[in-house]
Parts: C-alpha cells; sequence; structure tokens
C-alpha cells in the first residue's frame, strides 16, 4: 500500500474506481430504480429536474447511467475473475507438469489465443443469448488465453526453484505443490494481469452491447451508447445522451490500465529500481569520484 500510494498514476487510478464504485454502490439507492415504462416526457433537454434530460422512451439519463455504472463495473469484474481462473488454472497446469500436458493445453489455448477476441465474444453471444450472466461467460472464455501464456512462464520459473524440490522431497503431489507453492508465487502476476484485463472486459462489454448483442435485460453504459445512436442522438445534438456513458467507459478503462501499470510496477522488483533510479536527485557530482580513498 505505501507503494501504492507512492504510485502517482496508482493513486490516480484508485481515486478514479472509488468514485465510479461509489456511484455503482450507492447510487441506485439515491436515484431509485429504471422506470421501463417511462414516465416522463421523451428527449427533454438537461433541467434542474433532469440533469442529463430524458431519452426518447421518457427515462431519465442520470438514472439510466448510474445503472450502467453498477452492471459495467460487475461485468468487468466477474467476467475478468472466471477468466483468470480459467488463465491462471491452465497456465499453471501447463508449465508445471510440462510434457504432454503443456503440449495439448498449449495447443488448445493457441487455438483461442489467434481467433479475433470479438468475433469469438460475438459468435457465442449470439448462441448463448443476450442477457448479463451469458455477456459475463462470453466475455471470460474469450479473454483468457493471454493470461494462461503469461502464468505458464512464470510457472515454469517457480517450478524449478528449491522449495519445490524440497516440497516433492517431502512427499506433496502435484496438486498440493500447485496450489501452495506455485500459485502463492505467481499470485503477483495473477493480481496485476487481472486488474488490466477487468479494463479490456469492460471495453468489451461496451463493443458488444452497442452491436446489439450484449445484455439486454438490463442496462450498461454500452447499451445507452446503442440506444442513442440508434435514436440519432449525435444527428439531433443530444450530447447529453451519449456523452457521458462514453467518458464513464473511457475514464473506467483508464482507471484500471493505470493500477495494473502500478501494481506490475510495484510486484516488479526490476521495474522498481529502475524507477527508484530514474526518480533519484540528480546532483551533478560523479560519486565515484568523490568516493574515499580505500572504498571506491
Amino acid at each position: 500500500m505505501r507503494s501504492l500510494r507512492a504510485s502517482r498514476q496508482g493513486t490516480i487510478g484508485l481515486l478514479i474506481l472509488a468514485v465510479f464504485a461509489l456511484i455503482a454502490i450507492l447510487g441506485p439507492f439515491v436515484v431509485g430504480e429504471i422506470d421501463r415504462a417511462g414516465a416522463f416526457a421523451s428527449l427533454q433537454d438537461p433541467s434542474a429536474a433532469h440533469p442529463l434530460g430524458t431519452d426518447r422512451a421518457g427515462r431519465d439519463l442520470v438514472t439510466l447511467n448510474v445503472h450502467g455504472a453498477r452492471v459495467s463495473l460487475i461485468v468487468g469484474v466477474v467476467a475478468s475473475l472466471l477468466s483468470m481462473i480459467i488463465g491462471s488454472g491452465v497456465g499453471i497446469i501447463a508449465g508445471y507438469l510440462g510434457g504432454r500436458v503443456d503440449f495439448a493445453l498449449m495447443r488448445i489455448t493457441d487455438f483461442f489465443y489467434v481467433l479475433p477476441t470479438l468475433v469469438l465474444a460475438l459468435v457465442l453471444a449470439a448462441i448463448l443469448g443476450p442477457n448479463l450472466l451469458n455477456v459475463i461467460i462470453v466475455i471470460g472464455i474469450a479473454s483468457w488465453p493471454g493470461t494462461a501464456r503469461v502464468i505458464r512462464s512464470q510457472t515454469l520459473s517457480v517450478r524449478e526453484r528449491m522449495f519445490v524440490d524440497r516440497a516433492r522431497a517431502f512427499g506433496s503431489g502435484n496438486a498440493r505443490i500447485m496450489m501452495r507453492q506455485v500459485l502463492p508465487n505467481v499470485f503477483g502476476l495473477v493480481l496485476a494481469n487481472t486488474t488490466l484485463t477487468i479494463a479490456g472486459a469492460i471495453f468489451l462489454e461496451t463493443t458488444l452491447s452497442f452491436l446489439g448483442v450484449g445484455p439486454r435485460d438490463t442496462y450498461s453504459w454500452g447499451r445507452i451508447l446503442e440506444e442513442s445512436f440508434g435514436a440519432g442522438a449525435l444527428t439531433l445534438g443530444r450530447w447529453a445522451w451519449f456523452v457521458p456513458p462514453g467518458l464513464a467507459v473511457v475514464l473506467v478503462v483508464l482507471a484500471f490500465t493505470m493500477l495494473g501499470a502500478a501494481f506490475d510496477e510495484i510486484l516488479d522488483p526490476r521495474l522498481r529500481s529502475r524507477e527508484a533510479y530514474s526518480s533519484g536527485p540528480d546532483t551533478g557530482v560523479d560519486e565515484a569520484a568523490t568516493a574515499l580513498p580505500g572504498r571506491a
């Protein structure tokens, strides 16, 4: 936490996420539920009663955006956790066991890896159906191959260390070693990668919703954008309909990216030492030249 507070981009990312987390958690209790029938006049301009106006169906846009924050963050976090579970499991098993198991799992990973993520997500979403749970599953399935390859490469290094050999000599089985020895030593990489994957998951959900295959049983930022452009909000100059959800997506994706980069910097000693060296004071004095005799 001290390192995170010392990181400027990590602090900024954390503050942005804290604001959106508060909106997602407390906001729906403040603005109330979405009126599906539309209780107000359609396409109202921003006013004191409706700071962002209303949409074509007469729904308050502030209410839609607040509920959209909750849905988009839930999709991003849960889908990323699913992706991390699949990717980390495949990577650890392949890297530790090696041999034919490694070959088979990596060929499956390569098959998913070469498929365009968006195309794969579109196909799976069309097959499973456009509801919230299915979209989370789709994003999780489409996002795990990159994680599997990264975790496998780290596992190949960890399995050669002495504490793994000692655990094996004491009679620990493969499953116990992978859970008790390997996983804790790759967990930092899993954490950093998860944070970055959340940003990609939110952006992918927004893209799917904008293309019309996102969750239809609830409102996310992507669905608000899809409905606004379908109604011609850009042509009509209804900026309050599409700018807030678009800006929210950009800020949240940027915040998770900054936080993931900060975690990567904190958990990688080489990056941390490089940052400390680059940020150190430049006195303009050659330390070797000023060293005391006998201590150069």
